[in-house]
């Protein structure tokens, strides 16, 4: 935590008040978002990034520059302090349970369970042993038409990570 971020809570501790968190400003941002019909898209637009890395930041898994940070504050018209938050390195991995209810994040889940070892064995077969990375990595959410129902195509694009020997 900066000096400036522990000197806000060292107040907010004395003052009896709880110190903004960056949960509370996700909670913000997705106030904001649906009281105006904002769309990630949009945001994306004006922050100059992917709308996937742009939602992602906005609600609280990637860090924002400076500049990034003070447009989406801009956008959601959010107080100072939630601007600094937005730049802080995030604590990755939202989910509140280790298996979510939440139905669409569960069918990920499922998918992961019923294709993993599949996904994690062709990759091994056509890149040897290692990791995708989730690091150096893209993803690309597009809306498929399709006369039986549009369809979610969804591209996860990761740099390959091999074990190395020492």
């Amino acid at each position: 935590m900066k000096s400036s971020m522990k000197e806000t809570a060292a107040v907010a501790a004395v003052s009896g008040m709880k110190p903004m968190t960056r949960e509370d400003v996700t909670d913000l941002i997705y106030s904001v978002k649906v009281e105006k019909g904002i769309k990630w898209a949009d945001v994306a637009k004006k922050v100059g990034q992917s709308k996937e890395w742009v939602t992602a930041a906005c609600l609280g898994q990637m860090t924002l520059t400076k500049e990034q940070a003070e447009k989406v504050g801009k956008i959601f018209g959010l107080p100072p302090m939630a601007v600094k938050l937005l730049q802080v390195v995030p604590y990755k991995g939202s989910l509140p349970t280790a298996v979510p209810t939440d139905p669409l994040i569960y069918r990920w889940y499922e998918i992961v369970n019923v294709y993993g070892t599949t996904i994690k064995e062709l990759i091994h077969e056509e890149f040897g042993d290692g990791i995708m990375s989730a690091i150096d990595f893209k993803m690309d959410i597009v809306r498929e038409p399709d006369p039986k129902g549009d369809r979610v195509l969804v591209t996860l694009n990761g740099k390959f990570l091999p074990y190395k020997t020492y």
